[in-house]
């Protein structure tokens, strides 16, 4: 039997389905026999002879017309539930119908001894019996561990045994599907619920609900002690919010050696049902409660649009490159000084987006190469990303930062307004509030930039080189631009180039030591992908804005700060090892420029409250653009004479010239909203 219905599973749907017609008539045949057979009774007429036959052929044909009315082949029968058994019981009822009216009035013309009700009860019972139990037995072997025992050939793997955390209503679909997954991966052996008045002890498909929050932590530990044929821990969707003990949990797996992954969704599900199981990443640990991006805004506001993405190969360049494809972008394009970034973008880019993408090896600076790939793309937006943001590096190499940083963006501004690009945003830093570091003065003076072309809504002259003397010169005539231009400015992100994250992750793979600047260091962090997505919401909410409730910078709110200190005994925990005893941590002082604590607006910055979750407006004093353009010859002088004091000085002034500076709406106080 079993082999049976594994070689009718594995034909093509047709074939599949006449088989099953056949089958089924045969069944109905056998049932008519059987039904006199039990029902012991005697015809009067020959089975074989002419009318029997004749009788037979009438009953086959009127069973076949009535199943497929009743809708018995619309049914994928590993997937069939009570009204698809309903059809069956509706078939078969129909069909017996049908044939004790046939008889009676065959009896009415031609009495039949030995032919009453009692064979017509029988053959319905039957019937449906007989014909039900194939489809049951093949729900069982698709369904059941028994399926997955009979279908495990000799050289397969074996299952690896699993605990679920999360909510019932998941645990009920994992169970399944990992049941019914070919070649089996994995078998949930028991489950600790999210719920508190989950039943303790019931089973959910046979299998065992074996803790309750806020145990969880404690049976787990028992657990692990207890057994050595746990290989999995499978988290539920959202499980990083709903348990308190997720980091540790985690911990304790790992530390056990048992692999940790989160479902995430279900896919192939014609194919055979699979989960999706994402691994548990540090961005995963460390998460703030997260809002749901509004999909549909963003994707409305990039949608059909061409998009221009500068450092588009770098940490936030590429996602937001992705992301822009994923949202209908009509185009995309790409300009970054990396080959080998640029050769990793086009590797993560799916085939079906890669026609919509365009890439160019190009820096920043290059104002003729900028200018002719502005003007020939037609951006609707630029999303300027490129930047030098290496705190320690930049400190020695601070006339790359101001080249890339300060007329890298100013470059790239430029040209999107004289190009007549309708928004220009800048990627800023929590570096640029109150900054100590060459990074953070130069992201300051990007936001001045920016900030100011804002207010005046206007472009500067042309920065023309002088190839004489190697400085530019900058002429005083300014005219309007319809670009709108918009920083938004933010802290860490996990998983970025060069990020502690990263820095960590491979102290911890050699075997240590982690190294931290000082144990009372803080950070804000944010995963990529929501850094990226409230990105793309800032410039959908600038777009619809003027006057004095426009903005110029706008604010991520990255929750609370996290001590650098957790987040290196956190990932030492995640793997599987003990801070202190199996990973040293060592304190190395801090470095040049660095912080102990981060901020993400100053003291003369009001904080406004935007009807955007996670996103806020900053109300901030702007330099206006002729004291800019003054001082910008000021700044190629000193970075030609490599003179850093001097170029120092003159970057201050970006920020610090109080006497000359554009006020913002009307007076306020300076912090309106607590952020984290």
């Amino acid at each position: 039997m079993t082999a049976y219905v594994e070689a009718v599973s594995e034909l093509r749907p047709r074939m599949r389905q006449a088989i099953i017609m056949i089958q089924d008539l045969v069944m109905v045949l056998v049932a008519v026999a059987l039904s006199l057979i039990l029902s012991q009774s005697r015809l009067s007429f020959d089975a074989f002879s002419f009318a029997g036959l004749a009788c037979w052929s009438l009953i086959v044909l009127a069973a076949h017309l009535l199943f497929r009315t009743s809708g018995l082949y619309n049914t994928v029968w590993r997937f069939a539930s009570t009204p698809d058994f309903f059809n069956i019981l509706k078939g078969c009822g129909s069909l017996t119908v049908v044939l004790y009216l046939a008889s009676l009035a065959f009896r009415f013309f031609h009495p039949v001894a030995g032919l009453n009700e009692r064979q017509f009860i029988v053959f319905f019972l039957v019937s449906f019996t007989i014909i039900s139990a194939p489809r049951l037995y093949y729900r069982f072997l698709r369904d059941g561990a028994s399926w997955r025992i009979l279908r495990r050939a000799p050289g397969d793997g074996p299952v690896k045994q699993a605990l679920f955390i999360g909510r019932l209503s998941e645990a009920d679909v994992i169970v399944r599907f990992t049941r019914t997954a070919m070649p089996a991966e994995y078998a949930i052996a028991g489950i600790m619920a999210t719920e508190m008045d989950a039943p303790l002890g019931t089973k959910i498909q046979g299998v065992p609900v074996v803790a309750l929050r806020p145990r969880l932590l404690e049976v787990l530990e028992d657990y692990v002690k207890g057994t050595e044929n746990l290989d999995l821990l499978i988290f539920g969707n959202g499980a990083e919010r709903d348990i308190e003990d997720y980091a540790e949990l985690v911990r304790v797996a790992r530390h056990s050696g048992i692999a940790v992954v989160q479902f995430s969704g279900l896919s192939e599900l014609g194919q055979g049902g699979r989960l999706v199981l994402d691994t548990v990443e540090m961005e995963t640990i460390m998460r703030r409660s997260a809002v749901a991006t509004d999909t549909t805004r963003i994707g409305a506001f990039v949608a059909g649009k061409r998009v221009m993405v500068t450092g588009g190969a770098g940490s936030i360049g590429r996602v937001l490159v992705k992301r822009a494809l994923e949202l209908g972008a009509e185009a995309v394009l790409v300009a970054d000084n990396s080959e080998f970034g640029i050769f990793q973008l086009d590797q993560l880019i799916a085939d079906k987006d890669r026609e919509r993408l365009t890439s160019r090896i190009v820096d920043v600076t290059d104002r003729p190469h900028m200018m002719r790939l502005v003007s020939e793309f037609k951006p609707a937006i630029l999303f300027h990303a490129a930047a030098l943001k290496h705190v320690p590096l930049l400190e020695e190499n601070w006339e790359a930062a101001i080249e890339t940083n300060v007329f890298g963006t100013l470059a790239c501004a430029e040209i999107a307004a004289e190009c007549g690009v309708p928004q220009f945003l800048l990627i800023s830093s929590d570096k640029a509030v109150d900054p100590t570091s060459v990074l953070g003065v130069t992201k300051r003076a990007a936001e001045q930039i920016v900030s100011s072309l804002h207010e005046t809504h206007a472009t500067p002259s042309r920065l023309h080189a002088a190839a004489a003397n190697g400085h530019r010169a900058v002429a005083s005539s300014v005219h309007r631009s319809g670009t709108k231009f918009i920083a938004v400015r933010f802290g860490n992100v996990f998983g970025s180039n060069g990020s502690v994250a990263t820095i960590f992750q491979a102290q911890i793979e050699a075997g240590g030591p982690v190294t931290i600047t000082d144990r009372r260091m803080t950070r804000y962090f944010m995963t990529v992908a929501e850094a990226v997505d409230l990105v793309i919401m800032s410039a959908a909410d600038a777009e619809r804005r003027q006057g004095k409730d426009d903005y110029a910078i706008y604010m991520l709110d990255m929750g609370k700060p996290v001590p650098i200190l957790e987040v290196a005994e956190t990932m030492i925990r995640m793997a599987g090892k003990s801070p202190y005893t199996d990973i040293p941590i060592r304190f190395t002082g801090i470095r040049p420029g660095e912080k102990l604590h981060e901020t993400l607006h100053g003291e003369n910055e009001e904080v406004v409250k935007l009807d955007i979750a996670k996103i806020f407006g900053l109300r901030s004093d702007v330099v206006q653009w002729r004291r800019i353009e003054a001082a910008l010859p000021a700044l190629l002088a000193a970075t030609h004479d490599h003179d850093k004091a001097a170029a120092l000085d003159v970057l201050a002034g970006f920020y610090q010239a109080e006497d000359d500076l554009v006020a913002r709406g009307q007076a306020a106080p300076k912090t309106a909203v607590q952020i984290g």
